[in-house]
């Protein structure tokens, strides 16, 4: 099976294309990678985040999740020093996010959501071009050239205007610029958004070799199952940090009963199940219905008269262990719900 969906926490080796944590740009070796303590920003009267407080280990594949309009972009901006904290605190690479920008900078990388490079120059321009920002020059370049070109699956095309290539190779190529000065930090703000299946694989593929390599990587998703293969999560909503944990440990505190309900007609069903005593919430999953009860038994017994009552047939009813969406969704809504767009 593929690496995005069997990888475990744990894994520290220093595989053959991981890469090392650079001495040169002086990172301080000890302590967490990244520390926040009582973290919040205001804009006016408005809080977007709301005293956040949290440690990343260094090799750490961090998962930082939520809803739109939670505050993990605002979080991101202080901790990459784009935006000054209103109060808390906070050090990414042993550096203090108030007083040592420059050293900041020097020790990430960052790669966004949106193709980060310039679609008008070649692929060797853009690699050129960020070399230059990153004081990549001599041996160390024409080394770190072909790494990127050999990562990103560029080989030949190198003279080729980066626009016109395909998505996931140009995201491949942002990730190389990102770390051409092999920072030992990198922060991705959801960086497989529109690429193909096939290319987020291998482009978390590569995440895992800059972590065995002892690159901490700081990332946010929106794919459930990229989620799954971080070392831990930190989902936020509303501006505070609700719940951190590995993946594994968030499904096992989510305490909720779930039924997965299979039927012909999902919609009616939904419908159905509206104002229903023993549902505390459903949703479409795919094709079919998952469904929190309150009770199991109970519902397990009422739902079936309840939704035949209303004509809509039920191909199989079942307890199933939550997904890491239904503990997602759970949590979210148990914190208020999402902010409406």
């Amino acid at each position: 099976r593929e690496r995005l969906q069997t990888h475990r926490p744990g894994c520290r080796g220093g595989g053959a294309r991981g890469m090392k944590a650079s001495a040169a740009i002086g990172v301080r070796a000890s302590g967490p990678a990244v520390e926040v303590h009582e973290l919040s920003k205001r804009f006016g009267d408005f809080v977007a985040v709301d005293r956040v407080s949290f440690t990343v280990a260094p090799g750490e594949v961090f998962g930082f999740l939520g809803p739109n309009g939670a505050g993990k972009t605002t979080t991101i901006k202080m901790l990459n020093c784009l935006l000054a904290p209103s109060s808390g605190s906070g050090r990414v690479a042993g550096f203090d996010i108030a007083t040592q920008r420059t050293s900041i900078k020097s020790a990430i990388g960052y790669m966004s959501q949106l193709f980060s490079l310039y679609g008008d120059l070649t692929v060797d321009e853009n690699i050129r071009f960020f070399a230059g920002l990153y004081g990549v020059a001599g041996s160390r370049l024409a080394a770190r050239r072909e790494w990127v070109i050999e990562m990103a699956g560029l080989a030949g095309q190198s003279d080729r205007p980066a626009g016109e290539l395909a998505l996931g190779w140009k995201q491949r190529l942002a990730l190389g610029c990102a770390v051409l000065h092999e920072p030992p930090i990198l922060f991705l703000d959801e960086p497989t958004t529109g690429v193909d299946p096939i290319s987020r694989r291998r482009f978390w593929d590569l995440i895992y070799d800059l972590a065995e390599g002892g690159t901490t990587v700081f990332v946010t998703t929106h794919y459930m199952e990229e989620a799954e293969a971080c070392h831990r999560l930190a989902l936020m909503n509303r501006g505070r940090l609700i719940a951190l944990d590995t993946p594994a440990g968030l499904r096992a505190a989510a305490g909720e009963q779930l039924l997965e309900l299979q039927t012909p007609d999902a919609i009616g069903a939904l419908a159905a199940l509206d104002g229903a005593p023993e549902v505390v919430r459903a949703g479409l999953f795919g094709r079919d219905l998952h469904v929190t009860v309150a009770d199991r038994e109970a519902a397990l017994a009422a739902l079936p008269l309840r939704l035949a009552a209303r004509g809509v047939a039920v191909s199989r009813l079942r307890e199933i262990p939550p997904s890491l969406e239904d503990v997602f969704i759970s949590i979210v809504q148990a914190a208020g719900g999402a902010v409406e767009d």
